[in-house]
């Protein structure tokens, strides 16, 4: 199984830094056809976020390509969200986690096909607006396995006017709050394969670096084209995957 863990870290990783995403929405069901309960899947998908969330925000400051107060803002928000995420998991059904988990994914593809990738109207910079997504964000998303990056780059472009470059670059660095809250959280109910996780994380640092390369290289318009595919790709596997 290791060779299968460091593939999978190195391919989540690179997502993570070309999409903006913790990469749960990947890691969760691969983790699953290996043989993991959702919930221990969830664990190490939070804890792998934690890796390339920090290195990927990192290599994203270093090229400019976000807002740090407009971050810190939605970071600070996520973090006290995700602190509620490890009462959700102990205390839902898996079936119950697992339909939040697809319905998520349904309406994050919904209104990012809706929203443009490049928007000409001025960006919405409440912080209390920001604040609130933050928090709300980051309760649901670690609580089904996901950093928030797939709830959050459609949010920042369809209701907030982002470009979609600004958005995956603030949507990573969110996750880097909400992970480690969500850490916190997941870690007192003892969720969390800790040898597991740091294979994943340790070698998704490789991709995170390759994706974010990636990212400086592609338009808006087929960043956005790619991100929605991506989407379609996570959700036909959970559906097959709890359901068939």
């Amino acid at each position: 199984m290791l060779y299968e863990l460091l593939l999978i870290g190195l391919t989540v990783g690179f997502m993570s830094g070309l999409f903006g995403i913790g990469g749960g929405a990947l890691l969760v069901p691969a983790l699953m056809y290996l043989g993991f309960s959702i919930k221990y899947a969830i664990g190490i998908s939070v804890m792998q976020m934690v890796f390339s969330s920090i290195f990927g925000s990192y290599l994203n400051l270093k090229k400019g390509t976000f807002s740090i107060k407009d971050g810190l803002v939605l970071g600070i928000g996520g973090f006290l969200g995700a602190q509620g995420s490890g009462f959700l998991i102990n205390y839902l059904s898996s079936m119950t986690l697992s339909n939040i988990f697809v319905f998520s994914i349904c309406l994050s593809i919904l209104k990012f096909f809706k929203s443009s990738s490049q928007s000409d109207k001025p960006e919405i910079k409440s912080k209390v607006l920001l604040f609130s997504i933050g928090v709300f964000v980051g309760l649901i998303a670690i609580s089904v396995g996901i950093g928030g990056g797939l709830f959050l780059t459609p949010i920042l472009v369809g209701f907030l006017n982002y470009d979609i470059k600004k958005a995956v670059s603030m949507s990573l660095f969110f996750i880097v709050f909400s992970s480690v809250s969500g850490i916190i959280s997941i870690s007192q109910f003892s969720y969390i394969d800790y040898r597991v996780g740091m294979i994943v994380g340790i070698s998704s640092l490789f991709g995170v670096f390759l994706g974010i390369k990636s990212s400086y290289k592609i338009d808006e318009k087929n960043h956005k084209a790619l991100l929605l595919g991506l989407y379609i790709v996570i959700l036909i596997m959970t559906i097959n995957k709890l359901y068939f």
